[in-house]
């Protein structure tokens, strides 16, 4: 597997995102099963892991704290923090009071066995908190040696060099696809290459869409968090598969799948980009990690920037209470 740098912090050039494991795509794998999905990651050679407290809640976390557990000195783990979460694991809305961070990261560190966060995210910015102060907070988590490397999600340009001026950042995740290009137009990508700010795009694969995954007749349990994706609804869904058609020509062209055309194109638009696909199943960690060894030529962007350029996306990439917790 080949390597990149997130800023100081150097990760497998693809990243394994495990929120799917147990939570938010309906069914989730049975925990033997999840925990051998990690495992063929690891042996595929991925180093980078994501995780949050809020998936599940907690569940996944302690599912990857146990699967990564035997290779704990090979791999990088990155967790979030920022969302209020009661007992019974709904949520009271956004907090990252230092208080909280604090009591946060205890738990974190608990439920992934491990002694240090090797990476560890604000999920989503607290406009009730300065951003300085969570970078503070940070910054002591780093000098005590319970954090080893601070990262912002789904942050504005203003914020991240806000917070950056406080305590280097180390990376930034924002969603980032084919079909969901927002950071190239609201300076976060300018602002994390001024920087020196690794990015990791979440949603690399437009949550299975642009995999070829899902079709017009694909039923979403209620469950699954697209079936309240307005870019999922039946309309929607409909129209934004003449993108997948497009690429799919593309793709078959050059003799690979849709996934890896479009992880293959996040790849080269910047050396410090890192995609976290995540799947639970093993063919399809295969096809993904196979995009590393795709290299796109002139005429393959000149294809897909036509194609893409040609295609109205119908539908917000979340639903409007999603879109609300994003700094902007």
């Amino acid at each position: 597997m080949k390597k990149r740098q997130l800023g100081s912090l150097e990760v497998s050039a693809l990243g394994y995102g495990c929120m799917g494991l147990d939570s938010t795509y309906g069914k989730p794998l049975e925990r033997a099963e999840a925990i051998k999905m990690i495992h063929a990651a690891v042996d595929h050679g991925v180093t980078f892991f994501d995780t949050a407290e809020v998936y599940g809640p907690f569940t996944n976390e302690e599912l990857v704290g146990d699967g990564l557990a035997p290779f704990r000195d090979k791999v990088v783990i990155a967790t979030k923090f920022g969302f209020g979460i009661n007992p019974d694991g709904s949520r009271y809305g956004l907090t990252s009071r230092p208080e909280h961070i604090l009591g946060a990261v205890e738990q974190s560190l608990k439920r992934l066995k491990t002694d240090v966060i090797d990476l560890y995210y604000q999920h989503r910015v607290d406009p009730a908190v300065p951003i300085e102060d969570v970078a503070g907070v940070l910054g002591q988590l780093i000098e005590q040696g319970k954090v080893k490397h601070y990262g912002l999600s789904e942050a504005s340009a203003g914020t991240i060099r806000r917070a950056h001026a406080v305590q280097p950042i180390t990376a930034v995740q924002s969603e980032y696809s084919l079909w969901t290009r927002n950071v190239e137009h609201n300076h976060v990508l300018a602002a994390c290459e001024e920087l020196g700010i690794g990015f990791v795009p979440w949603s690399p694969l437009g949550a299975g869409f642009l995999a070829g995954a899902i079709t017009a007749d694909t039923r979403l349990d209620s469950s699954d968090f697209r079936s309240n994706v307005p870019r999922f609804a039946a309309e929607a869904r409909a129209a934004n598969l003449v993108l997948v058609g497009a690429l799919k020509q593309v793709a078959e062209q050059r003799g690979v799948t849709l996934a890896q055309i479009a992880l293959a194109w996040l790849l080269a638009r910047k050396p410090w980009i890192v995609p976290i696909p995540g799947t639970t199943k093993l063919h399809r960690l295969e096809e993904n990690l196979g995009a590393v060894d795709v290299q796109l030529t002139t005429s393959d962007f000149t294809a897909i920037e036509g194609t893409v350029s040609s295609t109205l996306i119908l539908g917000e990439r979340l639903n409007k209470a999603a879109l609300e917790l994003v700094d902007h």
